[in-house]
């Protein structure tokens, strides 16, 4: 990831929110670039569900040859998920699926709940997660930065990134790297263009999808369809 930061170039979350029995050629074309991923997060049921997929396991298994970070998902309901549910989500994942680290999606991004993530994020790590991932969707309370590896500060469609407000002033003391952007219905042919905004907003990390509806996250990004650079 180092070298593609020193050249300024953005690397990518990717929410990959489809099984590969229905689209094994976009989980090919994640492993296929590698080196232009932050990592890929493994979603099988709104967490890693009620059993062992062995399709997903598989498509695990090749991110990580080709030297891909998986992430599990677990859900936080923004503080309200009993903390228990969740640990068994994350043990699920590192037993089943034998992730590298976790994104915790709908993250608190208030500053009370800042010490129960500290907990989440703790725990985490000594799953074995060595790269954990805040998901609040929003700028939180700034000591959260310090928490994670990564906090994903926008998730909406284009038309809202496009109306965003500016990056709140305490952001400038982190490095870009510490900051990701997801932007979904992007209008075909802008998906770059959304790559670039995240990067002038001091976020070095982002995904761009033209999916919308219920589950946008369905589909490969547009820019992993295209040569490296």
């Amino acid at each position: 990831m180092g070298g593609l930061y020193g050249h300024g170039l953005a690397m990518m979350l990717v929410p990959m929110y489809v099984h590969p029995a229905a689209d094994p050629g976009a989980w090919r074309a994640l492993a296929a670039a590698a080196d232009r991923l932050y990592g890929v997060v493994l979603n099988v049921a709104d967490g890693p569900g009620g059993s062992p997929d062995p399709a997903f396991a598989s498509a695990a298994r090749d991110l990580r040859a080709a030297g891909v970070a998986v992430l599990g998902y677990a859900d936080l309901d923004y503080g309200r998920r009993p903390q228990r549910e969740v640990l068994d989500d994350l043990d699920r994942h590192r037993a089943w699926y034998d992730v590298d680290g976790f994104l915790f999606d709908q993250a608190p991004d208030q500053a009370a709940w800042l010490r129960a993530c500290k907990r989440l994020v703790k725990a985490a790590r000594a799953r074995g997660g060595r790269t954990v991932v805040l998901n609040p969707g929003v700028h939180p309370a700034p000591g959260y930065a310090s928490v994670a590896d990564l906090v994903i500060t926008f998730e909406g469609d284009w038309e809202a990134y496009c109306r965003a407000p500016a990056a709140p002033a305490w952001t400038s003391g982190h490095p870009a790297e510490r900051f990701c952007h997801l932007v979904h219905g992007v209008p075909p042919g802008l998906c770059s263009v959304a790559g670039r905004t995240a990067r002038l907003r001091g976020a070095a990390v982002h995904c761009a999808v033209t999916g919308h509806g219920r589950n946008p996250w369905s589909v490969l990004p547009p820019a992993l369809k295209e040569p490296s650079p």
